[in-house]
C-alpha cells in the first residue's frame, strides 16, 4: 500500500468513527449523576439498580422523545469540592444534558448552589436536608425525597401522643442531622410548649462513641428520645443502649430506621417499638408496588430496599420531566419540573412549583422482630403533601429569585 493509500484509509477510518460516535450522541440523552458509593454502599448499591432497571424500562420502550437515556454516574468522594468538580466535568467534559443524585446533605447543599450558579438543571435525588429547596434553594434545583422537615412532621403525631415533657436527641453531627434535630424542636415546642429537651448527643459521621453517647443519654434521665442516627452508627447506638438498658419504658422516634439498609444489619438486636420511617417492602400490597418489586426481584434476584425505589423514581421523574419540556433545554426542563406529575412505586406524587419540593412521602410504623429479623408493622403510608409548609410559607422561607 502506498503512502498516500495509507493515509487516505486511515482519514477515512477516523471519519467513520467519528460519524459514528457523533450519530450515537445524537440519539442519547446524557444524564449526569454524582454520589457518595464508597462511603455509603448500604443504599447506593440498591439505588443505583433501582435507576438501571427504570433506564431499562423507559429505553425498551424506545427512550425519551426518540432518543434513548444514557446515565454517567460518578463517585463524589462524599467531598463537597470533589463533588462540584465532578458535577462540572460531567456536564463540560461529558454532554450531560443535566445532573442528578447526591445523598449526603452537605454534598447535596454543595451541588445545589454549583447548579444555581452555573444555571445547569439539577434533581437531588437523596439528600433530606431542608436547605435545598428553602433557604438554600434555587431555580435549577428540585428535590425527590421528603425531607428531614416532612419526615419528622410525619413522626410528630407519635411523638406527641406518648406525652413526654423530657427528651433526649442523638443525630449525627453534618447538615442533614442537624437538621432534623431543629425541626423536631420547633415541631415539639409548638405543639407541647413546656418540652424540655435534656441533652443533644452529635456525634461526627462514621465516628459514635455509643458507649459514651448512651450514657449521656442515660445518665439524663429523658422521658423519650428522638433519635437521628443511621447506618453503621445506628448500628453501634442500638447495641449499646440494648446492653444499657437507655430505651428501657422510654418511647423512641427514628427517622429512617425502618430502611431496609439500615434495619436488615440489627437482625434480633432490632429496638421493638420504635416509631420510624422506612420502608415496609415485603407488606405492601399496592398494584403499582406489586409491580415494581416483581420487575426488581427478576433482573436481580434480590429484595428492594429505600434506595432501590429513590434510585428508580430519580430516573422516572428526569424521563417525565424531558417528555414534558419536549427538550433538555435547561430552562424548558425548571419549567417542566413545576408541578410535573410522576408515578412511582409508592403511588403518584407532583413537583412542587412553589419549592421545587416533590411530594412522595413516606411509611411510618413500628419495627417489630418476625422470624429473627426487623421489619416495620402497623405501618401507614404519609403523603408529603399533607406535611409540607403552604406556598404563602414557603415564600417567606426561599430567596426571592428562586423560581
Amino acid at each position: 500500500m502506498t503512502t498516500k493509500r495509507l493515509v487516505f484509509s486511515l482519514a477515512t477510518a477516523a471519519f467513520v468513527v467519528a460519524s459514528f460516535s457523533s450519530a450515537t450522541a445524537q440519539n442519547t440523552i446524557k444524564i449526569g449523576e454524582l454520589n457518595s458509593y464508597k462511603s455509603q454502599p448500604a443504599f447506593l448499591e440498591p439505588y443505583k439498580r433501582g435507576m438501571d432497571l427504570a433506564l431499562d424500562e423507559i429505553n425498551s420502550k424506545g427512550g425519551v422523545l426518540g432518543k434513548k437515556l444514557e446515565l454517567i454516574s460518578r463517585d463524589d468522594g462524599a467531598n463537597p469540592g470533589d463533588a462540584v468538580r465532578v458535577a462540572e466535568e460531567l456536564v463540560t467534559r461529558d454532554g450531560a444534558a443535566l445532573i442528578a443524585g447526591t445523598f449526603l446533605s452537605h454534598i447535596g447543599l454543595a451541588v445545589t448552589n454549583f447548579a444555581g450558579q452555573k444555571k445547569v438543571f439539577f434533581l437531588a435525588a437523596e439528600p433530606l436536608t431542608d436547605k435545598i429547596t428553602w433557604q438554600n434553594g434555587n431555580k435549577y434545583t428540585y428535590r425527590l425525597r421528603a425531607t428531614t422537615y416532612m419526615q419528622t412532621a410525619m413522626l410528630m403525631p407519635a411523638a406527641q401522643s406518648v406525652k413526654k415533657k423530657k427528651w433526649a436527641l442523638v443525630y449525627p453531627n453534618f447538615e442533614y442531622g442537624q437538621s432534623a434535630a431543629e425541626a423536631f424542636k420547633t415541631l415539639m415546642k409548638k405543639a407541647q410548649p413546656d418540652v424540655e429537651f435534656v441533652t443533644e448527643q452529635a456525634p461526627p459521621l462514621g465516628k459514635i462513641d455509643a458507649g459514651a453517647v448512651a450514657q449521656a443519654i442515660d445518665d439524663a434521665k429523658p422521658d423519650a428520645i428522638f433519635n437521628v442516627m443511621f447506618g453503621g452508627d445506628l448500628a453501634k447506638f442500638v447495641r449499646e443502649g440494648n446492653t444499657r438498658g437507655v430505651f428501657k419504658d422510654r418511647p423512641v422516634v427514628s427517622l429512617l430506621s425502618g430502611e431496609p439498609e439500615y434495619l436488615d444489619p440489627l437482625k434480633d438486636e432490632t429496638p421493638v417499638g420504635w416509631v420510624v420511617t422506612g420502608y415496609p417492602w415485603d407488606k405492601i400490597k399496592t398494584p403499582a408496588h406489586a409491580a415494581f418489586l416483581t420487575a426488581y426481584q427478576k433482573k436481580f434476584n434480590d429484595y428492594p430496599r429505600l434506595g432501590s425505589i429513590v434510585g428508580y423514581v430519580t430516573i422516572k421523574s428526569i424521563a417525565a420531566g424531558i417528555a414534558k419540556a419536549k427538550s433538555t433545554d435547561t430552562e424548558k426542563l425548571v419549567e417542566a419540573f413545576k408541578d410535573l406529575k410522576v408515578d412511582s412505586p409508592f403511588g403518584p406524587f407532583t413537583y412542587r412549583a412553589s419549592d421545587h419540593q416533590a411530594t412522595m412521602g413516606a411509611f411510618v410504623g413500628k419495627l417489630a422482630l418476625e422470624n429473627g429479623k426487623g421489619t416495620m408493622v402497623d405501618f401507614k403510608y404519609v403523603d408529603g403533601a399533607s406535611v409540607l409548609p403552604s406556598d404563602a410559607e414557603v415564600r417567606k422561607l426561599r430567596p426571592a429569585e428562586s423560581n
